[in-house]
């Protein structure tokens, strides 16, 4: 299939709105050509192809879904694909139309057009990339870049797309590990809930028939229970309201982002297995930046960020103004304090054997093996703990509310 037009470009934010057409006709050797075009009406799409020298047959615009967000998966698998296909010798704008007619989401079908029409127009693919922030960072245009100035775009698109599915790879883990005791916590939390609110004020009045004095331990959960009743609104308020206020803060506010990052890493099990995984990418992607010859001072500006921890960012900066003035990088490493005694001795063999990124690779590769294994490790250890935790919470309060029946029983 052909495309023979040339978008035009988008217009800016003023100006009139441009939808997408698709479009099918005849070139000056009659053969059939099809294709795409934003453009702000039929009549635009019709005489930009007729000054083409193409007779068109038909015109139609596109309904466009809104789609759903667009994730670091839809770009690292996009990625894989654009790598294989240039690799394969498929033409840089016709692998754009290929991933822009199989992508299941619309919302990147849509910034894929953008940046296809950006380079149909003249720009570098690095600076197309670069006009969308939002999903290209300054890594991956930086790379982008150096692939183009190299000539090697092919294999630095496939060195971002490994580099993105391992890191998202890394991030899955961190993520399974902590869904599991959340999950439990959260529905802990419903049950009690749901037995404070309607199960134990049922038990309350069985018990006031009884005439009775109640146990201790059932009269604390009758007075838990009737709070709960008489201010579950006040409960629920301050529960929602602190998750939704701290995540809101932490969204917004660099101290909040400070504090946690600082505080997870200090956190037990769990923040040995996130500080392990944060050396992980920060290796992997040094790695990857300097292995495609970009500078180690401009690829550090990139590797603090892509950590994903504000303990190693600043570290990263401290290391990056310490190598501008000369420091080595194992020096500048040492220094900031923050990185374990064997990734340090690996990247001193790599500076002493010209192998930095090399020697950043293995430390990458042994650090996410290392997650891996805590990962497994902390399933095992959190399955008696929940059990204890589950067992402690519910089976305290069923044993409360039976307390009053067994001493009945005992009675009679």
């Amino acid at each position: 299939m052909a495309t023979a037009s040339r978008a035009p470009r988008r217009p800016a934010a003023t100006g009139p709105k441009e939808d997408l057409y698709s479009w099918e006709g005849k070139d000056k050797t009659g053969k059939i050509v099809r294709g795409e075009m934003r453009a702000t009406g039929e009549a635009v799409v019709q005489a930009t192809l007729r000054r083409q020298g193409i007779l068109v047959t038909k015109v139609k615009k596109q309904k466009l879904s809104r789609g759903h967000k667009i994730s670091d998966k839809d770009i690292a698998l996009f990625t894989r694909q654009l790598a294989t296909m240039m690799k394969s010798g498929v033409p840089l704008l016709q692998a754009f139309d290929i991933g822009i007619k199989g992508s299941g989401n619309p919302s990147l079908a849509r910034l894929l057009n953008e940046v296809r029409t950006d380079v149909e127009t003249g720009s570098n693919l690095s600076q197309a990339f670069s006009r969308h922030p939002v999903y290209f960072d300054k890594l991956f245009c930086n790379l982008v870049a150096a692939g183009e100035q190299a000539g090697i775009l092919d294999n630095l698109l496939d060195r971002i797309a490994t580099y993105k599915e391992k890191i998202l790879a890394i991030k899955s883990k961190i993520k399974s590990a902590l869904f599991y005791p959340i999950a439990v916590v959260v529905v802990a939390a419903l049950v009690v809930a749901v037995m404070m609110l309607f199960v134990i004020p049922e038990f309350k009045n069985v018990f006031t028939s009884f005439g009775a004095d109640l146990p201790a331990p059932t009269q604390l959960v009758i007075a838990m229970s009737d709070f709960f009743v008489s201010y579950w609104y006040l409960v629920f308020g301050i529960i929602i309201g602190t998750v939704v206020g701290i995540a809101y803060t932490y969204r917004r506010s660099s101290a909040m982002q400070i504090a946690v990052d600082r505080m997870v890493l200090k956190m037990p099990v769990i923040g040995e297995i996130i500080r392990k995984a944060t050396v992980a990418r920060w290796a992997r992607t040094l790695s990857t930046m300097f292995a495609a010859g970009v500078p180690l001072v401009e690829a550090l500006d990139s590797v603090g960020g892509a950590s994903g921890n504000y303990v190693y960012l600043t570290a990263t900066k401290q290391i990056q103004n310490e190598v501008s003035t000369g420091t080595s990088l194992t020096v500048s490493m040492q220094n900031a304090n923050v990185f374990p005694t064997m990734v340090v001795q690996m990247v001193s063999i790599g500076e002493e054997s010209g192998q930095l990124d090399s020697m950043l690779a293995k430390v990458a590769d042994f650090f996410e093996q290392e997650v891996d294994d805590a990962v497994a490790g902390l399933s095992q250890l959190l399955e008696p703990i929940i059990m204890v935790f589950l067992g402690t919470v519910i089976g305290g309060l069923v044993v409360a509310m039976y307390l009053p029946i067994f001493k009945l029983g005992s009675v009679v």
